[in-house]
């Protein structure tokens, strides 16, 4: 309704109360993925892994070469003498 002509309007109420909040709006879109940092320091150094089993053993090597021929040995001792032999027989008598 319209004030009345030549009325005067009276003062301004004070302000009411807040309202309760609203709803929370929905979940907005995830950002992009922010840039990789630096790469850290190297690790220490494992220890060392066992020992593999031992391989299987190889094939025989072909023979070498002989070996030069050695020097002659001294000489030997002479022997000890034979036994003396038995007598002959006895020669004819000569012509008279």
């Amino acid at each position: 309704m319209l004030p009345f002509k030549g009325c005067a309007t009276g003062p301004t109420g004070a302000t009411g109360s807040t309202g309760a909040d609203g709803a929370t709006g929905p979940t907005g879109a995830t950002g992009s993925t922010g840039a990789d940092g630096a790469t850290g320091p190297t690790g220490a150094t494992g220890n060392t892994g066992a020992d593999g089993a031992t391989g299987p053993t190889g094939a025989t090597g072909s023979t070498g070469a002989d070996g030069a021929t050695g020097p002659t040995g001294a000489t030997g001792n002479t022997g000890a003498d034979g036994a003396t032999g038995p007598t002959g027989a006895t020669g004819s008598t000569g012509a008279d």
